[in-house]
């Protein structure tokens, strides 16, 4: 989730894809010049999706023209509980009037008593840093554990120069330096309560927790025990160290906590620049370079020496957080590649659907069916383990399918499709995407959303495997740099099915600049303009919220569009309207609220300017608590 547009590099020099960019660029010339000019030269067509009733003449299909009969927001009463808010530019959060917002955690606030206070000049204590909130807030969940509240938050990378300001560039120059990075990463399980002054962190609290680049996890699943998985420091393939990029999140019905490892990649490096690496790395960006020198320090993070330890990363990951001595467990069933959160739902006779997309341009939208059965108070131990990992197809017409990615389809192993699971699904036909980010499912009608954050080689360029990006279905826009949000109806309302129909909730765009499908569809207009969906999450009165990592600099084609953003969208009306503004430079991303539904939790991630604390300050990424004046529920 870091920085999404392509054309963004964040105030460390670089998001995930530039750097992966720059290391295997893609070719200036491509048999795909043909698509681009083929999709430019419809982009006057397209404008008919938006102002017109053409969609269908142009052979778009059913999905696409789903945009122009699901929405009549003007006619439509509001659900919305709050006056929409216009764009901010500037350091601090925003949210309706009637409304206030106070800073629950902080990057370096103390979980623990013997925690180091946060000092602004070294950003904060190297000994100490696996006892504080860790840094970039991102996916979270709220669990009731005997009474007390406790919030599981994932922190998804560094900012080195924020973190070693003492250090040239923030590179690590020591094993120290290092292992700090390493803990101010994962995940954090915090105990929360509410008082006089507001939230607040339990501190001490018997079920705080850090998870880190270090912490032991136990592999499960088909993978576990293979080759594959095998490295001199474990030999059996069965147990690992650390959790890594983690991003979106999820919850199961049973309790656990789901976290999600996305741009692991960029953790591996080779201290040999002449190493010949494997040919399977490229599909998955893993290259000599790394992004924080860990493999100078730590020899796991060098692939010349550990060749199988990236095969150890890039899962979705069970933690409970009822129980601070557990040990984690990487489900490797539910496949391997940049996952960006885990959205599970029961299907009809109770077996378990995971719901996952794999956030990087061109690559593809997945679910896992348990065999099982979930059984409330049974044995979940397996459910995660044994079942069946699918790929989503996509057609014009406004159908698709859902493709069992097995031995038997894909010609490979099941600990070779839970390992190269990007592979398996380029064998069969997946339909590219433009990244998909953040699953939701509608807990009060059967259906599913996954925001498609943008992707500007859309009909330019192939995915890393090589695979087409044409123009059409669920990406109708070459050169997509605003992004847009798929909806899909499980064929019999019951997401274990393998057909279903789909059309498109909404596609960003800016029809201040804009005349055709790059000004948005219908549900777009002045008032609410974004781009770059990337986190959503449904309240229980079944409203939609999206989050932005988008383009901030309010110019050009994101004139209006101002600082990244929350908004709250109605399935039933197509309705759109803005709740809260983050500071410049900011994520906004992940949401959960407290039991009572009064509290909405809110992170806000990387901030560029000195928020909260004010001038003189470093950024801190933070969880903000929102509230309504009058204490009523916010969701």
């Amino acid at each position: 989730m870091d920085r999404k547009t392509e054309q963004d590099v964040d105030f460390e020099g670089f998001s995930f894809d530039a750097f992966d960019e720059a290391r295997r660029p893609a070719p200036q010339t491509t048999g795909f010049d043909q698509v681009v000019d083929s999709a430019l030269s419809r982009r006057g067509l397209l404008g008919l999706l938006v102002y017109g009733s053409g969609a269908a003449a142009m052979g778009l299909g059913t999905g696409v023209t789903g945009l122009l009969s699901s929405v009549s927001a003007e006619a439509a009463a509001s659900r919305f509980a709050f006056t929409a808010i216009p764009i901010a530019t500037d350091a601090t959060v925003h949210v309706p009037e009637g409304y206030t917002w106070q800073v629950l955690a902080r990057w370096g606030d103390p979980l623990f008593s013997d925690a180091v206070a946060f000092d602004h000049a070294t950003g904060g204590d190297a000994a100490t840093s696996d006892r504080v909130f860790g840094e970039n807030t991102d996916g979270m969940e709220l669990f009731t554990i005997g009474g007390r509240q406790v919030i599981a938050v994932n922190h998804e990378y560094v900012n080195p120069k924020l973190n070693l300001p003492n250090n040239d560039g923030g590179t690590p120059a020591s094993a120290e330096d290092v292992r700090k990075l390493q803990n101010l990463q994962g995940v954090t399980v915090m105990e929360v309560a509410e008082g006089e002054d507001g939230w607040r962190i339990v501190v001490d609290s018997p079920l705080n927790r850090r998870i880190d680049h270090n912490t032991p996890m136990r592999l499960s699943g088909p993978a576990a025990g293979h080759d594959l998985l095998k490295t001199e420091a474990d030999p059996t393939g069965t147990a690992s160290l650390g959790t890594f990029n983690n991003c979106g999140s999820g919850r199961t019905p049973w309790g656990t906590y789901l976290t999600c490892e996305e741009n692991f990649n960029g953790y591996f490096g080779s201290t040999d620049e002449a190493v010949a690496l494997p040919e399977h790395f490229k599909r998955y960006g893993i290259g000599a370079k790394s992004v924080y020198s860990y493999e100078k320090f730590d020899p796991r993070f060098d692939v010349s020496k550990n060749p199988n330890e990236p095969h150890r990363a890039g899962y979705v990951v069970e933690i409970d957080p009822s129980d601070p001595t557990s040990v984690p467990v990487k489900r490797t069933a539910l496949g391997r590649f940049k996952h960006e959160n885990a959205a599970t739902v029961l299907t009809r006779d109770g077996r378990v659907v995971v719901y996952m997309g794999d956030d990087e341009r061109g690559e593809f939208l997945y679910k896992f069916v348990s065999a099982g059965i979930y059984t409330p108070g049974g044995d979940t131990s397996t459910l995660l383990d044994e079942g069946t990992l699918f790929v989503a197809r996509f057609a014009d017409d406004g159908s698709g399918e859902w493709v069992a990615l097995t031995p038997e389809t894909t010609g490979m192993s099941a600990a070779e499709i839970a390992v190269f699971t990007r592979v398996a699904a380029s064998k069969v036909g997946a339909t590219t995407m433009d990244r998909p980010e953040w699953v939701a499912v509608n807990p009060v009608a059967a259906e599913a959303y996954c925001a498609l954050t943008n992707n500007t080689r859309r009909g330019v360029k192939p995915n890393a495997g090589g695979d087409d990006t044409p123009v059409g279905g669920p990406n109708p826009r070459a050169e997509n740099q605003y992004g847009q949000i798929v909806r899909w109806y499980p064929a019999g309302d019951d997401h274990a099915a393998t057909g279903f129909t789909w059309d498109l909730f909404v596609m960003a765009g800016n029809p201040t600049v804009h005349q055709d499908a790059y000004a948005g569809s219908p549900n777009i207009h002045d008032g609410n303009m974004f781009n770059a969906p990337d986190g959503m999450m449904f309240d229980t009165t079944g409203l939609l919220w999206i989050q932005t990592d988008g383009d901030d600099d309010n110019a050009g084609d994101f004139a209006g569009h101002g600082n990244n953003q929350m908004l709250a969208g109605d399935p039933a009306t197509g309705r759109i309207e803005r709740f809260l503004t983050g500071p410049h430079g900011s994520e906004v991303t992940g949401l959960t609220w407290s039991a009572d539904r009064r509290t909405m939790f809110v992170g806000i991630q990387h901030p560029a300017s000195p928020f909260p604390d004010g001038e003189g300050t470093l950024g801190r990424s933070s969880i903000v608590a929102v509230k309504r004046a009058d204490n009523a529920p916010v969701g």
